[in-house]
């Protein structure tokens, strides 16, 4: 009786994945998610790549326009130092960040902490990208969100680039990406 009243009990975290192709609605639930955290009355903070200041330089910020207050980092561990006294972290275009993504989630997750990580899971050549594919694999949830192929109309998970450049992170909109499924991607391909 005097270990189960003495005994402080951890709270359990654990890393949630959303993923899938570009325009597919990744930033949209991330932000979703990360809303309703804030609404139950839970410490969240926000975390993006400070590379990526497409639609702002620190505001999380979908293709709707919908829009959450965020820290850009310049690597994964500074994540670690910022994330102080929260119960939910979200982090968006995790395909941008080191390879120290997953552990550090791990450790976060491993202190109490919910962590919801939003990026694309494969490159514009359909190759697994960045930390997402060993981040899934460890994760206790995976969504995959899929977007409109822009050929046929069917569920698309690719995302093809359409302007010449073999540069393997080109930061960019409809102007240098469309979504499209694996058939018409393969189509693309040859």
């Amino acid at each position: 009786m005097f270990l189960e009243t003495t005994r402080q009990t951890k709270r359990s975290g654990w890393v949630e994945i959303i993923c899938g192709s570009m325009f597919s609605g990744k930033t949209e639930e991330l932000i979703r998610r990360l809303k309703r955290a804030k609404i139950a009355k839970q410490k969240v903070e926000i975390f993006k790549p400070a590379v990526d200041t497409r639609y702002d330089e620190e505001n999380v910020v979908s293709h709707d326009s919908s829009s959450i207050k965020s820290t850009p980092v310049i690597a994964a561990s500074q994540i670690i130092l910022l994330a102080n006294d929260v119960d939910v972290v979200g982090i968006d275009e995790a395909q941008f960040f080191d390879n120290e993504l997953a552990s550090v989630c791990n450790l976060l997750a491993n202190d109490g902490i919910r962590v919801i990580v939003a990026g694309l899971d494969m490159d514009y050549l359909g190759k697994p990208f960045g930390p997402i594919p060993e981040m899934m694999a460890t994760a206790e949830y995976v969504t995959k969100v899929h977007a409109i192929c822009m050929e046929c109309g069917n569920l698309a998970q690719y995302s093809h680039r359409i302007v010449k450049n073999d540069d393997l992170v080109l930061l960019g909109e409809t102007d240098n990406y469309v979504p499209l499924c694996r058939s018409c991607y393969g189509k693309k391909k040859k």
